[in-house]
């Protein structure tokens, strides 16, 4: 099997209402969809979500790349034989992660319709049966992140992620409401996106958060500052996670090394695939630290491609991939059952691709052929 033509899209997915995090405030998600047919028939789908504040890359760039350099680069190649996938697309450029999970997912589709097994199935066959599904509350006042909350409770959603970072006084105001109105049996987890900025500020913000009950703190500072991570895990008794942190096999050994945290998020854009997502989960599964697979609001197939990696591993406690239900338009049909994830069985990534929404939603493309 060889890749004989990658394609390669430009989109906006269109969103429901504004998602609100503590850099950006995103009306619609660019995306980048891949579709890689290979010689005997078999078309797969992989996906790129850039964020300059995390990978440096943009959507313009990451189309660039994809066109120029790796597309180019890996036609010819087995789409199999994913050691020299990766090999090849680190020795074409340095980096460039969401670029290269989109090649990366996009082999393991096409691989698994080539076998007619589902992708956690080449991961080392499915673990969990489902995963509860937390729903992301986007920055707003207290008054309206509370009422979000308490609808979604009473839709059936047993955990809350709550994006804060703007400001610690105000975010402190935020996760108090939120927590007196759902009450105490509600999942409240707690994502600063670096907005903290350091050590101090955090702690001086858990101090007054310590009635609150929090199943866990992630990222509050600067993501190169593991130091200020170290401290801060020191100091409190709510569970810390890195996430921006946390990029490659670099960053995993020295949060190994420094104990840096309880918990790791591993998300496939900033790591560069399921290939090395899956490396990093047997480090942290080591180190006997837990993972969660995030999402960097995907459609369906970067979506998919996170809860195959998630289904395949016990390590992994926790998911939060729920970009397909922020999109008034989505290219696939991954099913949700609110408020759980269970995958079927369906070969690759187990999505259908509409071609006709994702010809809707592309601002530009390009084909590369051999």
């Amino acid at each position: 099997m060889k890749i004989t033509e990658i394609e390669i899209f430009a989109i906006h997915l269109p969103l429901h209402e504004p998602f609100i995090i503590s850099y950006a405030t995103y009306d619609y998600m660019p995306s980048i969809i891949v579709k890689m047919t290979t010689d005997n028939g078999y078309i797969g789908y992989g996906e790129a979500v850039a964020d300059e504040h995390v990978t440096g890359e943009s959507w313009e760039s990451t189309f660039a790349v994809l066109k120029n350099t790796l597309a180019p680069a890996l036609i010819g190649m087995n789409p199999a034989e994913m050691e020299k996938i990766h090999e090849k697309m680190n020795r074409a450029i340095y980096g460039v992660p969401a670029a290269k999970a989109a090649m990366d997912i996009a082999c393991y589709d096409a691989l698994g319709k080539s076998l007619n097994v589902p992708i956690y199935t080449l991961l080392g066959g499915r673990y969990h049966s489902e995963f509860p599904i937390t729903h992301v509350l986007s920055i707003a006042t207290p008054a309206q992140m509370a009422d979000e909350a308490q609808q979604r409770v009473e839709e059936g959603y047993r955990s809350l992620k709550m994006k804060v970072g703007t400001d610690v006084a105000g975010d402190v105001e935020r996760i108090q409401a939120v927590r007196e109105r759902v009450g105490e049996t509600i999942a409240i987890r707690v994502d600063v996106n670096q907005g903290w900025v350091n050590s101090s500020a955090t702690l001086q913000a858990m101090r007054k958060l310590d009635t609150c009950n929090l199943d866990w703190l992630e990222q509050p500072v600067l993501a190169d500052d593991i130091d200020a991570m170290v401290e801060i895990k020191s100091k409190i008794a709510v569970s810390l996670m890195i996430d921006e942190g946390l990029r490659g096999v670099r960053e995993m050994r020295e949060i190994i090394a420094k104990r840096a945290a309880d918990k790791v998020n591993i998300k496939l854009m900033k790591c560069g695939g399921i290939y090395p997502a899956m490396k990093l989960a047997h480090m942290a599964e080591m180190a006997g630290i837990e993972c969660q697979v995030g999402s960097m609001v995907e459609s369906s197939i970067g979506s998919a491609a996170g809860f195959h990696v998630a289904f395949s591993k016990k390590i992994m406690t926790s998911v939060e991939l729920t970009g397909p239900l922020k999109f008034s338009e989505d290219v696939g049909n991954l099913s949700y059952d609110v408020p759980f994830i269970r995958l079927s069985e369906k070969a690759g990534l187990g999505v259908d691709v509409d071609e006709n929404i994702l010809s809707k939603l592309t601002v530009f493309s390009e084909k590369v052929v051999g």
